[in-house]
């Protein structure tokens, strides 16, 4: 059960990201090439996102980690 809401939170977190780069206007590969992370796959929900990951991707959108 833990497992599973876990699994959401990752989808609801790469969705959301996903949603704030778009608005933004950003290319995932400006992302790669800006910041070193391919995001693709976390944005599909197939890796989850790591926290210093997360971190590193609210300050490059200008988001609040909260």
């Amino acid at each position: 059960m833990a497992e599973n809401k876990n699994r959401d939170l990752a989808i609801t977190i790469s969705s959301r990201l996903k949603e704030v780069r778009r608005q933004k206007g950003i290319k995932q590969e400006e992302v790669i090439f800006d910041l070193g992370i391919n995001i693709g796959r976390l944005e599909t929900g197939e890796n989850i996102v790591t926290l210093p990951t997360l971190r590193k991707l609210c300050e490059y959108y200008g988001i609040t980690f909260e």
